[in-house]
């Protein structure tokens, strides 16, 4: 039986020009990042099971894909439920895989420290155009810092790595879950029902506030929580300052200080910013992951009808290792939608090395061949890229896809006549 030449299901082959881009947005993204004084670490691609199912994943810890246990550690006979069979799964996330890396390496680390991860991270989804089961994250973390410090940094340093890929125009959500548990607790709504609440509230850009309140009173919430709930949006949005509304209709329930954060970290950012784009205030973002302790953010490109990157502070989950809480925030970037974004619109890398292609008739002699060699060598020198290969039968296909990889320029060397460029 032959072997498949397709990848498995949800998995893609990547092509040299795809390639291309992907190679020189991760230069710009190690060259920037550690220009804000990040770090690059890695951690290994396979977790322990019991961290990847800690209750802190939201959704995607129904999408792990579980390694089985081996050698004597597996035993089928005995095996009574799945906890049995696995010890361990692919990662699907780069946030559970760095505090287990802080919490184990903190003593040999800067404090705070400022973590940058590039690795391939794996979800058992439903694969569909454009989404696969294994695909690319970019994140920078800053471990240790409690102040808004953390958040401008991480704001300031991802929009200007867009600015420099050359977008422009996008928007920087931001808002505070404390912000959410405040409001949601106003209305009446209690600590246990909250999560039904946000997921709810997390659709309001898809179904609209009707939709939302609709959705709230089928799930037997009374009208009065939920009237006083969703008119509470609509004042602070009448209101000519929100941070202002909710400072005041929020006194006793919000916590000090947390509109100040807020106040100081949007005043930053748009004083020091390198790129065009819109700092907002959004009360009904949410980011579904439960890990989630303070403020979130993230970044949308109205134009391309896409959320490329997110993030937001979890100062809890380092201490479900150690005991101890440590301050954590993060931003992760769409670095499989940027790559997607910018070939849709046929980037092309900006001051890449010129790239010749030698084609060789075959049956050149020895003696001519190592001229043709030594001239590579030469070019290469120069620092200029040179494919040496054989001449193809159907040359014109041949330099076609040459092409594609992004040769323009061809020198041809032919047995018995002059060199053709």
């Amino acid at each position: 039986m032959a072997l498949k030449k397709k990848p498995v299901k949800g998995m893609k082959d990547i092509l040299p020009a795809e390639m291309q881009i992907r190679d020189y947005v991760t230069g710009l993204i190690k060259e920037t990042y550690k220009s804000f004084g990040f770090s690059p670490i890695e951690t290994p691609c396979v977790e322990h099971i019991e961290n990847l199912c800690s209750k802190q994943g939201g959704d995607n810890e129904k999408l792990i894909f579980k390694i089985m246990k081996r050698g004597a550690k597996l035993n089928l006979e005995n095996a009574k439920s799945e906890k049995d069979l696995t010890d361990s799964g692919l990662r699907y996330d780069l946030t559970v895989p760095l505090s287990r890396f802080y919490s184990n390496n903190a003593n040999a680390l800067a404090s705070p420290f400022k973590a940058l991860q590039i690795g391939s991270v794996w979800r058992a989804d439903q694969p569909q155009n454009g989404r696969f089961r294994q695909f690319v994250q970019c994140d920078i973390d800053i471990l240790g810092e409690a102040s808004c410090l953390a958040e401008i940094e991480l704001i300031l340093a991802t929009t200007t790595l867009l600015g420099k890929l050359g977008f422009s125009g996008f928007k920087v959500r931001i808002n505070e879950r404390r912000i959410l548990k405040a409001m949601a607790a106003y209305s009446g709504f209690s600590e246990e029902q909250l999560d039904l609440v946000f997921i709810i509230l997390d659709k309001m850009d898809k179904i609209g506030w009707d939709g939302v309140k609709a959705e709230l009173l089928e799930a037997g919430f009374s009208e009065e929580m939920v009237g006083k709930y969703v008119d509470l949006f609509h004042e602070m949005e009448a209101s000519k300052d929100a941070f202002l509304y909710l400072e005041q209709k929020l006194l006793g329930i919000l916590e000090d200080g947390v509109m100040d954060n807020l106040r100081t970290i949007r005043e930053s950012v748009e004083a020091v910013r390198t790129c065009e784009f819109e700092l907002m205030f959004d009360p009904t973002l949410v980011r579904g992951m439960s890990y989630y302790t303070g403020t979130i953010f993230e970044i949308e490109m109205p134009q391309f009808q896409s959320s490329v990157a997110g993030g937001g502070r979890y100062d809890e989950m380092i201490g479900k290792f150690t005991g101890n809480n440590v301050p954590a925030c993060g931003f992760s970037i769409g670095f499989e939608r940027i790559i997607a974004i910018l070939m849709e619109q046929g980037f092309e890398v900006p001051g890449a090395s010129e790239k010749i292609a030698f084609l060789i008739e075959k049956k050149m002699p020895k003696e001519r061949l190592c001229e043709i060699l030594k001239e590579a060598k030469a070019e290469r020198e120069n620092g200029t890229q040179v494919l040496v290969t054989l001449m193809n039968k159907n040359k014109k296909f041949q330099k076609e896809q040459l092409i594609k990889e992004g040769f323009h320029e061809f020198k041809e060397f032919y047995v018995n006549t002059d060199n053709k460029r």
